[in-house]
């Protein structure tokens, strides 16, 4: 019961009020600010600790990061809702997904899908079988002869693909061409592989798998280099054989490598075509070589159709996107570590 005084303009009389509320919001109200001021004090005192050190070794690689990549992938998305030709003083007339329906029904666009999943497939072989025979086979090569090896089998990798894609060119040339003429001499007649529909994109995997396989016997050699050779010994003293030691033991281990092989082959098999394809095919004959970067190019740079490259781009960025984080999350269940 709290008391309260009701000055009346006669007497001072006394009156009771029940209500506890009016006494706890008060105390309320007046407890409030100094916590609210501890929290904020003890909240600085908190981000003060914080390391600030790390956040600015890492802010110019994020700005960059933000500049080169997230911004033009944010303009690219916002062009695709445009009809425009690159040039400056031209309007930009919106259009919707008018854009997006044009790449869904272009029969271009999916005769370039159909090469990249070909591309993609074909250098398996490049990226994960072959490096995977010729790394288990070479273990054995030590001392200098390694070290020649190695060489020869990553040189290909250090050449720059327009320079390789001079090469080539001359070694298949029709009439005069290395290849060509060794072929022709033993009675092979390959014709002009570079311009025939049948042949063209065979040649552009071999050219570009040749370059590639480097790179993956490297991988490959470094996770084997990286098995405790002491599984392998256990095993040969249990009687298993060498084959079953490869299958049982080193496969497994080697697994996370392969995983990003995989990994590795399916997102840039495209970007690693297109300068081959650029010099030596151009695309064709009749798109039969082209990918998805190449006709993102055609339609960008050489038909000047900014709105249908940009909603080409973002749905192949999407679907790319997707695609790299389904093998991410499957790496862990696809791959067995020596724990």
């Amino acid at each position: 019961m709290f008391v309260t005084l009701d000055e009346g303009p006669a007497t001072g009389t006394c009156e009771t009020d029940d209500t506890p509320g009016v006494f706890a919001d008060t105390v309320s109200a007046a407890t409030a600010a100094p916590r609210g001021r501890a929290g904020a004090r003890s909240l600085m005192r908190r981000l003060r600790r914080i390391p600030l050190a790390p956040y600015l070794y890492v802010l110019p690689a994020v700005a960059l990061l933000v500049a080169w990549t997230y911004r033009p992938l944010v303009q690219t998305f916002q062009l695709s809702f445009f009809d425009w030709n690159l040039v400056p003083t031209q309007p930009m007339t919106f259009v919707g997904g008018h854009n997006y329906q044009r790449v869904v029904t272009d029969p271009d666009l999916r005769q370039a899908v159909i090469n990249t999943i070909i591309y993609i497939v074909a250098f398996m072989l490049f990226s994960l079988v072959l490096p995977v025979i010729i790394a288990l086979a070479a273990r054995r090569v030590q001392g200098r002869a390694r070290t020649v090896y190695q060489a020869l089998i990553f040189l290909p990798f250090l050449v720059t693909p327009v320079a390789a894609s001079a090469v080539w060119q001359w070694l298949l040339a029709p009439d005069s061409g290395a290849i060509t003429v060794a072929l022709n001499a033993i009675g092979i007649h390959i014709g002009d592989v570079l311009r025939d529909p049948n042949t063209a994109l065979l040649a552009i995997v071999v050219i570009v798998g040749w370059q590639m396989l480097g790179f993956g016997v490297l991988v490959v050699s470094a996770g084997i280099a990286g098995i405790n050779p002491d599984y392998a010994s256990a095993a040969s003293m249990d009687g298993a054989s060498r084959l079953r030691i490869t299958r049982r033991i080193t496969l497994p281990l080697l697994s996370p490598t392969l995983v990003f092989l995989l990994l590795m082959t399916i997102l840039l098999a495209a970007q690693w075509t297109f300068p081959m394809i650029d010099v030596l095919t151009q695309g064709g004959p009749g798109n039969s070589t082209t990918n998805i970067y190449y006709m993102l190019y055609q339609i960008g740079f050489r038909n000047f159709d900014a709105g249908l490259a940009g909603a080409a781009g973002v749905l192949f960025f999407l679907v790319f996107g997707l695609i790299a984080i389904g093998l991410v999350k499957l790496a862990d269940r696809l791959s067995f570590y020596d724990n």
